[in-house]
């Protein structure tokens, strides 16, 4: 294998000839540094104003028009992820061609006179599935992911070097626009490990040369943990973060360091099941203008999102929380290319920083918005069994044992006893399970509200079990991304009876995967076969236009699947919302007869489709509501004694006042972590936290990270916590409990206004813990809003 120490700049300049430009041949070298207290371009001082822009969720034939987009902001660089599965999406099998060629994406930005910031990962989080990294590392059961396991650096390191040829004749030391890289990601949130850091750093220096600018990303409560000191240091931080806290530590440990916001978020994800996540212009805006007059550079997170397209969608965790298919993100460029007010109220002010020049005029859409009458899929093809692709195991088969990446499988088997009673299947299924016995549909298991279980009726020796599973994106954050997909492990029927429960484990499955390709489903229509599981498969239909344009496609009749217009992926579709139509660029859209094709693993209630022009990303449809206040799962606290906590500077026992509750702690005011050690380690399920006063504002109290430290001092894993009760949560702004543990620092648990003290937030951490500490972050907005101020700790079992 070539390593990156042999891309000798011979070779470079023979990239060069390949994939330059007449515009990049033309322009001079340049430089790019860290100077005193400012970034340095040719040697000049330089803020960096960038936007943060994907060009895999841009139609290619829409690239040029949203760079100019966020040139007409005010902009001066785009920053873009380089997403590794979307270019090596087989082993070995690597692609740089139309919507992937990114080198294309950044002549494009040059010829625009913008910047460009490369983030090549390997990993880059994006709510993309897997956060960027391949699924097929996972045939390999035992790799470590994003560290220095031998495998996985080999495959990151062969990657890079892919991406190298393309973009390092592109730096700006050969005359490109390229002027830093970034080196991992976020990596503060996953673990401590620099030496493994250290080994990126100089891959990406074996190819890139040592002149340019390398730099990491964290957030401000990690950042220096695995911070190396040849590299510059960027923090991440969103609308409404109080900006002197987030670069305080910084300035502590680098006085003279340039100061940048390399992700700062302009809006949030959206996950199937929640409502859509907005942020505040004026707090965005403000804080944009803050750092402006500071001399403080920035990258707006996002400035334009698109669309996920396809599979990419990702998934967050703890638990099991799939994003949908529009990254919208509440950016000031909408998942269409328009202008939101954000756009606006961003481009008044920016206007402020163009060294007294005129911004450049904002371009007008490539394509109108068109609608589509409402038309009929008249065509439906079965999800069939197909016996030339069926695996046999003794235990069922993952999606990366069958050599899968995307889809479906079906497993079948027939060994089942005779049960006479109610009995329950017990499975980890990944991430949506559908269970038949002789093709009647008996249940669902979905992983997004934690179920592993299901109760089935009474079976007859020799009937037929089949699980029908959908597998959505794989978790993007945390250590949670080697998501193996389909059903992972063993599968058991627990039959209960007055005297003993019996375990049966089924040991002979037939396994069939379904991959989500157009070719499959496309392939469907031939097949004759007879519906297997009622209604649920592909439906094919025609619409027909007569002007090309932007449309959006409404599935509100529709169930669960994954949808292809013309052969283009366009992503997937769920009835529960938030979202409910699908953006169709006008760029894959033909006059005349267009194809549609939906694959529905639920069954639609009407077959039919058409295209509107408004997008909707905020019409909820779920069974249940996202409150946890079942009044029958609070706990009673009354014979429960409450944590005491040992004394510090950061906690201290209340006051022995008779009016303050007995074990009741007050924690600091203000923003940052606080750290509460127990007098003793406690044991319990559920962690019950009880405020009773909050430093300000009144009855409101906000939660934005929960930590607990066991035994050996180290935090928890949450993977398993779900959140069993909160007496009042801020569903209409998304500020429901599970945000308290959530991985994201920048989001919150608030109560509603007006509810009443005291308030309670019960996490359910999946099995009894030891815990000696509870750690807690207040919202990072300045003055930290909602900040508690006595509180109590309880560690419960039911």
């Amino acid at each position: 294998m070539m390593t990156t120490r042999l891309l000798k700049p011979l070779a470079l300049a023979a990239a060069m000839l390949l994939t330059g430009s007449a515009a990049h041949a033309t322009t001079p070298p340049g430089s790019f540094s860290t100077g005193n207290k400012t970034f340095l371009l040719n040697g000049q001082p330089f803020v960096v104003k960038a936007a943060e822009v994907h060009y895999p969720r841009i139609p290619r034939p829409y690239w040029e028009h949203r760079i100019r987009m966020c040139k007409a902001l005010g902009m001066n660089t785009l920053c873009i992820y380089v997403f590794w599965n979307i270019h090596e999406q087989k082993e070995g099998v690597f692609d740089f061609s139309g919507n992937n060629d990114v080198a294309e994406f950044c002549r494009l930005a040059q010829k625009n006179g913008m910047y460009v910031i490369v983030r090549p990962g390997p990993y880059v989080c994006a709510e993309w599935e897997m956060g960027g990294l391949p699924w097929w590392l996972l045939k390999k059961k035992d790799i470590r992911l994003r560290e220095r396991d031998p495998y996985f650096m080999e495959r990151v390191k062969f990657f890079e070097e892919k991406v190298g040829e393309q973009l390092a004749p592109l730096t700006i030391q050969n005359g490109g626009p390229i002027i830093m890289v970034q080196v991992e990601n976020e990596y503060g949130s996953y673990g401590e490990d620099k030496p493994y850091i250290s080994e990126i750093r100089d891959c990406l220096r074996g190819i890139y040369g040592n002149d340019l600018t390398l730099f990491q990303c964290d957030w401000s409560s990690n950042f220096w943990k695995n911070g190396l000191d040849d590299l510059t240091w960027t923090m991440n931080f969103g609308t409404g973060a109080d900006i002197d806290q987030q670069f305080k530590r910084l300035g502590e440990m680098r006085p003279d360091a340039p100061q940048m916001c390399s992700e700062f978020w302009s809006g949030w994800f959206d996950k199937w099941g929640a409502r859509h996540e907005t942020r505040p212009a004026k707090d965005m805006v403000e804080g944009m203008d803050q750092m402006l007059s500071r001399g403080i550079s920035f990258s707006l997170y996002m400035t334009h999102g698109g669309t996920s397209f396809g599979h990419w969608a990702g998934a967050n965790s703890p638990g099991f929380a799939p994003d949908v298919t529009s990254y919208d993100y509440d950016a000031p460029i909408n998942e269409y290319g328009q202008a939101t007010p954000k756009f606006w109220e961003l481009r008044t002010m920016m206007q402020k920083y163009n060294n007294g020049q005129q911004l450049p005029s904002v371009p007008k859409a490539p394509m109108p918005i068109v609608s589509v009458p409402r038309f009929e899929l008249t065509e439906f093809a079965p999800l069939t069994m197909s016996a030339d692709n069926v695996h046999t195991a003794s235990t069922p088969l993952t999606f990366e044992e069958m050599d899968m990446g995307w889809g479906m499988a079906v497993y079948t088997t027939a060994e089942l006893p005779e049960i006479k009673t109610k009995s329950v299947l017990h499975g980890d299924f990944h991430d949506y399970a559908q269970v038949f016995i002789d093709q009647q549909y008996i249940g669902t298991i979905d992983r997004v509200r934690n179920e592993k279980a299901l109760m089935l009726p009474p079976i007859s020796k020799g009937q037929r079990m089949t699980i029908l599973v959908e597998g959505m994106g794989r978790i993007n954050f945390g250590r949670a991304i080697k998501d193996f997909k389909g059903i992972v492990g063993d599968v058991t029927i627990t039959a209960e009876s007055s005297s003993y429960d019996a375990v049966f484990k089924p040991r002979k499955w037939a396994c069939m995967p379904i991959d989500d390709s157009y070719e499959t489903a496309t392939a469907a229509f031939s097949n004759n076969a007879k519906a297997t599981f009622g209604n649920r498969g592909y439906y094919r239909g025609y619409f027909n236009i007569s002007k090309l344009g932007d449309t959006f496609l409404n599935f509100e009749q529709w169930g669960k699947g994954q949808v292809w217009v013309n052969g283009h992926a366009m992503g997937r579709i769920w009835s529960i919302g938030p979202q409910q139509t699908l953006y169709v660029p006008g760029c894959w859209l033909k006059k005349g007869k267009n194809e549609i094709i939906v694959l529905d693993i639920i069954g639609p209630k009407e077959p039919v489709v058409w295209g509107q022009t408004t997008h909707e990303l905020n019409k909820l449809q779920t069974e249940k509501p996202n409150k946890h206040n079942d009044q029958s799962l609070r706990p009673s606290l009354s014979s429960t004694t409450p944590v005491r906590v040992s004394g510090g500077s950061s906690q201290s026992e209340a006051s022995q006042d008779p009016s303050v509750p007995a074990g009741t702690i007050t924690a600091s005011a203000g923003n940052g972590w606080q750290t509460f050690k127990f007098a003793s380690p406690q044991k319990g399920r559920h962690l019950v936290i009880e405020c009773l006063s909050t430093q300000k504002d009144g009855d409101r109290v906000a939660i934005a990270e929960l930590y607990l430290q066991g035994a050996d001092g180290r935090r928890l894993s949450r993977e398993s916590w779900t959140v069993r009760y909160a007496t009042s949560e801020d569903d209409a702004g998304n500020r429901t409990g599970d945000k308290a543990f959530d991985l994201q620092e920048s989001t919150y648990w608030q109560t509603e206004k007006k509810a009443a003290l005291p308030h309670l937030l019960v996490i359910d951490m999946g099995s009894e813990q030891t815990v000696t500490a509870l750690e807690y972050l207040p919202r990072a907005e300045q003055g930290a809003p909602g900040c508690m101020k006595d509180f109590r700790i309880y560690l419960i079992e039911k």
